[in-house]
């Protein structure tokens, strides 16, 4: 064999036949690559400073018992934020103790003889946890008992609030851990990826084709952007009764009603009839569904409960809440455009938490409304879709909403399964024209057991005042009757235990739970989206309020006009909402940016094993994306 020298070898050969014009593109390349590598260390360092200084970022905050070194426990106040644990000695936090670093740790639930949830949070390799500095640059921490480096061991007074940091920690430690795991993954740099977020269309309006939203939505997050909610200025609430619910058609709008009614026939579907705008209520029907949620708190209450049979009670009450806002007389709010959506949230000042709500036209023949509603905070989230159905029976028609509600209690692993009544108005031919609720609806949890059921009873033909919006049902726990329910949908609801006689009252929305309604706050008109429902029929609300019926015709056409028109350029491609999808196995619309991880034993049985096997693509990169656009989507930064 011959000899080979260094000089002669492959690769030094190699390198004497590489042109000078390709050494200079390796140079250019490590220039770009180094270039790449400094701003995102600038970009990471700054995102966590801008985290750590803005008081409106908190995840959660609570007081927290922390076992010393000495193995005595000492009370502080915990700061969870993206990414870091900032501990104190107060809420007042003058008085840093120090800063965790979450992406180098991992946490377990840890048994305990002692009342409350107890749980660990650690370095897998017996590393530091702990950051040099505070978050205003603090060399040294407040003087406490000695705290371990490599761990902590924390305590809650309730088992119910240590569930709630429990989970909050686990998706912060999750995502710190995506970020890296994407980092590591990912073919192009971080800033790279950043760069192409900034130029994607972020507003809400923005509508996608089906190629553009297939293409896009599972690879590329939005960019963050926060949302400024504002209190909504008036609220119009009537009076019980069937007064409310009744009204005289004037004798030019009976012409225009004749010339509709001829057009129809007994049992004919009305979702593509073309409704005159005096029976119009102005606003959308997806802003309409939100009146459910302005006594969200009572479900914040309904989550604390310790027995089914009490949750359930609040969940009634809670879903009674929703029915007695109503406009005077007979009205139908817009039918939604396809592509519409929606946006609101309530703030609880008990707990100091936020109810967000969104909905989207998913659909528009037949016309589809999903929605989704969160408070991570007090341990609820709703996700539905609603399908409106409307039926003429001659001198009747009725208003179906076909569809359900789950309702998920996230510390308790609780669903709840809800239905609507249907809208009934009369005397469209001879008589008082009135508006009721009528059929049977169901809330029902399998795990639980328990159901409530409940039915809307129409007035009888011959009924007297006292039978207008009358309600029954029952309370079941399995085959067991725990209580009956009766009493007037709009007014007093009664509840009386079967076992004990006791009656109780269940519901009432009197002068003073009036006031208690939480304050809805909206994004202001000029930063919505330009297919958000109020920005979207702003000129059809705006006649209708000045009673100027032709020019509110003509706006409501010129919308109706530019849908057909979008519908024919469509051609033969599906719709792909923005913001919902359907499930291919359940066959339910559902809100694309929903955390995956919501079930507390999941968590605690699988951690995020069971959350990276379900994702398409690479599981790490698309689970990091959908938690991170969850928060982009729904963020509340400032609430006036």
């Amino acid at each position: 064999m011959d000899n080979v020298s260094p000089a002669q070898s492959p690769s030094n050969k190699s390198e004497e036949s590489s042109s000078p014009m390709e050494k200079h593109d390796r140079k250019e390349t490590l220039k770009v690559q180094k270039k790449n590598y400094r701003q995102e260390k600038k970009r990471a360092a700054k995102e966590l400073f801008r985290a750590l200084k803005d008081p409106s970022v908190v995840i959660m905050s609570d007081w927290l018992k922390i076992r010393g070194t000495l193995k005595s426990w000492t009370k502080l106040w915990c700061v969870l934020k993206p990414g870091v644990l900032l501990i104190y000695k107060s809420p007042k936090v003058d008085h840093w103790v120090g800063t965790i670093l979450l992406s180098t740790c991992k946490l377990i639930e840890r048994p305990s003889k002692k009342d409350g949830f107890c749980f660990k949070l650690y370095h897998p390799l017996d590393q530091s946890i702990w950051a040099v500095k505070g978050p205003k640059g603090e060399n040294v921490g407040s003087i406490t008992q000695p705290l371990p480096s490599s761990h902590l061991i924390f305590r809650a007074v309730s088992e119910l609030d240590g569930e709630s940091v429990y989970l909050s920690l686990f998706l912060v430690v999750l995502k710190a851990i995506l970020v890296m795991e994407t980092d590591r993954y990912s073919d192009k740099s971080e800033v790279e990826v950043h760069e192409e977020s900034d130029n994607v269309a972020n507003e809400n309006g923005h509508r996608l084709s089906e190629e553009s939203d297939m293409d896009q939505s599972d690879d590329l997050s939005p960019a963050l952007k926060a949302t400024s909610y504002v209190e909504q200025s008036q609220e119009e609430i009537v009076e019980a009764g069937e007064a409310a619910q009744t009204e005289a058609v004037s004798e030019e709008n009976k012409g225009l009603m004749w010339t509709l009614l001829k057009q129809l026939r007994p049992g004919m579907d009305l979702s593509k009839v073309v409704l005159p705008t005096f029976i119009l209520e102005p606003r959308s029907f997806l802003d309409k569904l939100s009146d459910n949620y302005y006594h969200a708190n009572l479900l914040s209450e309904a989550v604390k409960e310790k027995d089914a049979y009490s949750r359930l009670k609040k969940i009634l009450r809670w879903y009674m809440s929703g029915f007695y806002k109503k406009p005077k007389g007979l009205k139908k709010p817009y039918n939604p455009v396809l592509g519409e959506t929606f946006r609101c949230c309530w703030h609880h000042p008990e707990t100091n938490s936020c109810t967000f709500y969104i909905a989207e036209q998913v659909s528009h023949h037949p016309p589809i409304s999903a929605f989704y509603v969160c408070n991570k905070k007090d341990g609820f989230c709703i996700n539905g879709s609603i399908l409106a159905k409307s039926k003429f029976y001659g001198n009747s028609l009725s208003a179906i909403l076909d569809g359900k509600a789950k309702l998920v209690f996230l510390t308790r692993d609780e669903e709840y399964v809800i239905t609507m009544p249907y809208a009934n108005c009369k005397g469209i031919l001879y008589g008082t024209m009135t508006l009721e609720l009528g059929g049977k609806i169901a809330i029902s949890c399998v795990k639980t057991k328990c159901v409530a059921e409940l039915e809307f009873k129409l007035k009888p033909f011959l009924g007297t005042m006292g039978q207008v919006n009358q309600i029954s049902g029952k309370i079941c726990h399995g085959e067991e009757v725990l209580a009956t329910v009766d009493g007037h949908w709009d007014r007093e609801v009664y509840l009386t235990e079967c076992i004990s006689g006791q009656r109780e009252v269940l519901w009432n929305p009197s002068p003073e739970m009036r006031k208690q309604r939480l304050k809805r706050r909206v994004v202001q008109l000029e930063q919505q989206g330009q297919f958000e429902s109020e920005r979207l029929w702003r000129h059809v609300t705006s006649a209708i309020l000045r009673q100027d019926q032709n020019r509110a015709t003509q706006e409501k056409f010129l919308l109706e006009e530019a849908q057909r028109k979008e519908a024919r350029e469509r051609g033969g491609r599906l719709w792909c909402p923005r913001l919902f999808t359907l499930d291919s196995i359940t066959n339910e619309w559902v809100y694309k940016y929903t955390d995956k991880v919501h079930d507390r034993e999941s968590h605690k049985n699988t951690g995020s094993a069971e959350l990276l096997g379900k994702c398409p693509h690479h599981p790490l990169h698309a689970c990091y994306s959908k938690l991170y656009r969850l928060e982009s989507l729904l963020p509340i930064k400032h609430i006036r």
